[in-house]
């Protein structure tokens, strides 16, 4: 097992079978960097054209079609002491024909793209974010820190890029405030070497990134890689300390229902877990909980979530 300082020099805008740009085994450890989602660095400067730019990818020895990839996410650090919003919930989450009137208090600070945003101050000291101009109340009210990754994940299936504008089995544009520090995720592998990618660093963010962001930033990263050989899940999973998680990434939302309760299935009555069949709708039907990942973007995401205590009372039963 080695640990691995990477500094990088160019991003992509998809997730895909690109040129590594560093080797790794499993077990290794790797402290990077990541830019914000218009390609700005710690310092401010744009390096990159917009578009949730990845760093990466990483080629995990060993690692093809049919493994399993597990990402533990050790830091995620903000980088620098601000970050950028969107101001206005999108329309696909609001009744038709409602309209917002706003009053320009604050007015917007950046209109990079015509997506006119706002500035945000960071405090890692204090853990605090706070809108940083204009005399209303966010501006006087600051909300907790809380790093997020929002897109991240593996080369897809069949030699693809995908846009990191949206997500699928393979991970991408999820935007679930769940991926913390300390959290594990799983991805399928479907390419040689795995391909991991990551990037699009929230300081903090809502359920649903509904206005189209959290507070976007840069980060300092590590994580460290682990790959379980002949094991094939079919979306991405997550642990923590509390929760098993699966992943469904699609439209319309109920197909991403589809998606995260069928693996949450599939992972409970796997060998791993050993659940019976029953045992495990049971469970479900009566300790589950669902949290809304993205729905701002292409594919929405939902999490099928069970807590692992009550799993594990059911195994030593």
């Amino acid at each position: 097992m080695a640990h691995h300082d990477f500094t990088p020099d160019h991003y992509h805008t998809t997730i895909g079978w690109h040129d590594p740009v560093l080797e790794i085994d499993s077990g290794d450890t790797v402290a990077t960097t990541t830019v914000d989602a218009r390609g700005r660095d710690q310092t401010g400067e744009r390096v990159t054209p917009r578009g949730n730019p990845m760093t990466g990818p990483f080629f995990v020895r060993g690692a093809e079609e049919g493994d399993t990839l597990i990402v533990h996410l050790e830091e995620l650090t903000p980088n620098r002491p601000w970050g950028w919003t969107g101001g206005q919930v999108a329309a696909n989450v609001l009744e038709p024909g409602f309209t917002p009137e706003f009053h320009d208090n604050p007015k917007p600070q950046f209109d990079d793209d015509a997506r006119p945003s706002f500035r945000w101050n960071v405090d890692l000291e204090a853990g605090t974010v706070q809108l940083a101009t204009g005399d209303g109340p966010m501006t006087r009210t600051p909300i907790a820190l809380d790093p997020m990754v929002g897109c991240f994940g593996v080369g897809p299936a069949g030699g693809q890029a995908i846009s990191t504008a949206t997500s699928s089995t393979h991970g991408g544009n999820m935007d679930y405030r769940g991926f913390r520090q300390g959290t594990q995720v799983q991805f399928p592998v479907f390419a040689p070497g795995a391909l991991f990618h990551l990037g699009d660093g929230h300081a903090t963010q809502g359920d649903g990134e509904i206005v189209g962001t959290g507070v976007e930033i840069s980060f300092a990263v590590r994580f460290k890689v682990e790959l379980i050989k002949g094991r094939r899940i079919g979306w991405p999973r997550a642990l923590d300390d509390t929760w098993m998680m699966a992943v469904g990434n699609a439209r319309p939302l109920d197909q991403c229902v589809q998606h995260a309760t069928t693996e949450m299935l599939s992972w409970l009555t796997s060998e791993e877990i050993g659940l019976d069949s029953r045992t495990a709708h049971h469970l479900l039907g009566q300790c589950v909980e669902y949290d809304l990942g993205n729905v701002f973007d292409p594919a929405y995401t939902m999490v099928c979530k069970i807590r692992r205590d009550q799993v594990d009372a059911l195994r030593d039963a």
